[in-house]
Parts: structure tokens; C-alpha cells; sequence
């Protein structure tokens, strides 16, 4: 528990197998459960998984690949099945290890004490700055991220960013099954969490560049943009 709030965390992994028994074994003690989502892995990755023997450690297996947006949601579910209570923090961390668990406590500490609904992690107001990363993911965080600030109607400085932390209660209130299931899902939460006014925060999160398998292709950028053009409709419907 942090702060009094119990803290599940949830791994989406895909084809992770050399890098998520590193990221088990970082997992802070004070977290409580750790759901690790194997998106259909061909090397072992829920094996590995296994095989770190964490006790907190449960290992929920896509039977086809569905994506990272659709292993975040089973995650979630399974985050849900469990006891708890609304200030709850449900925690996702990636299995390549791009996310740094010392700053685990700064993303989970808003919903903890309230203050937050949803948090994101912000890539670029860290102090070591985003030195390390490569230039094109810069600028087109940079751009998605004014373009979505401006579809939700809420700023936000680091829109691509999967370092989240969400309240159960906010959770519980999302429509899991209508969210975007592969790359863009972080666009698609944003548009749901600001369409029903909850509380968005960001915090100051180290951006961590190591042995990690970088999947984003230039196909991804059109079903972003997508995706924030579908944001944008929402809300104006809504008003």
C-alpha cells in the first residue's frame, strides 16, 4: 500500500521475455499485486514472468495478439476482480522496462490522496530532460500532444506517455470495452477520462532508454491522428 491506497500494477507485454524479469524484480515492495498481461508472446514472455516467483505476480495470457491498449483493459478487469476501495491506484508500467520504478511514488501519490483521478506521466518536464530520446519520438509526443490537449479541452504535456495511474473508482466508470485496443490507446483514455470530468494530473517521470524493442511505426501516426479527430467529435457532440 501507499499513503493507504493499495497499488496494482499492470504489465502489458508483448514479446518481452529478456527485459520483464527485470521489471518484476525492480517492482517496489509496497505494491500490492502485479498483473502481468501476455499478449500472446511467442518467446516465453509469461514464462519468464512466472519463473521471477513474486508471489504478488499474476499472469493473465491473450490467446491471440490483441494489443497493448487491449492488454492494458484485461489488466484493468482483472485490477477490478479484486477487494479494494475507490482511491485505489491501478498502475501501468510496460514490460520493456522504459519506466522507472523510483518514480513510481509520484505517479501513484495524487490518486492516493485524491487529489487526482488519472495520472500521467510527463516525459518531458523531468529533470534529466528527454536527452536519450530519439528526435522524431520527441517532436511527435510534441505535436499529439497539443493536438489532443486541444480535442479534450484539458492541457496536457506528455499525451504519449504510458506511465498512468488510475483511481479504481475512475476506472470503474470508463467503457472499458469501447477503447481503442493497439497503438493510439493512450488518445483514446484521454477523450473518456476528460469527457466525464475527471481529474487529469501529470507528474515528472524519467524517460529510460536501454535494450527495449521500439514498435512504433510510421502506419501508427494516422490512427493517432485519428483517434484525436474522434476526441475532438466527442466533445463537441457533447456540447
Amino acid at each position: 500500500m501507499w499513503l493507504g491506497a493499495r497499488v496494482i500494477v499492470v504489465v502489458p507485454a508483448w514479446g518481452e521475455a529478456p527485459r520483464i524479469g527485470r521489471v518484476l524484480r525492480a517492482m517496489p515492495s509496497w505494491v500490492d499485486r502485479v498483473v502481468v498481461v501476455d499478449d500472446a508472446s511467442r518467446d516465453g514472455t509469461g514464462e519468464v514472468a512466472r519463473g521471477v516467483g513474486d508471489p504478488r505476480v499474476e499472469i493473465v495470457r491473450h490467446a491471440r495478439n490483441r494489443g497493448v491498449g487491449a492488454a492494458i483493459v484485461t489488466g484493468y478487469r482483472a485490477a477490478l476482480r479484486g477487494e479494494g476501495g475507490p482511491r485505489d491506484a491501478l498502475v501501468v508500467m510496460a514490460g520493456d522496462g522504459q519506466m522507472a520504478p523510483e518514480d513510481l511514488p509520484a505517479v501513484v501519490e495524487p490518486v492516493a490522496q485524491g487529489r487526482a483521478d488519472y495520472v500521467k506521466g510527463d516525459r518531458f518536464r523531468h529533470a534529466q530532460g528527454v536527452g536519450r530520446m530519439p528526435v522524431g519520438r520527441r517532436l511527435g509526443g510534441r505535436v499529439f500532444s497539443w493536438a489532443t490537449s486541444l480535442a479534450i479541452g484539458v492541457p496536457v504535456h506528455d499525451s504519449q506517455c504510458g506511465y498512468t495511474a488510475l483511481a479504481r473508482g475512475a476506472c470503474a466508470r470508463l467503457d472499458l470495452d469501447a477503447l481503442w485496443p493497439r497503438y493510439g490507446y493512450p488518445n483514446d483514455l484521454l477523450s473518456q477520462v476528460a469527457l466525464r470530468g475527471l481529474r487529469i494530473a501529470e507528474v515528472p517521470v524519467r524517460a529510460v532508454y536501454a535494450d527495449e524493442v521500439s514498435r512504433l511505426r510510421p502506419r501508427h501516426v494516422p490512427v493517432v491522428a485519428g483517434l484525436v479527430a474522434r476526441a475532438w467529435i466527442r466533445r463537441a457532440r457533447a456540447r
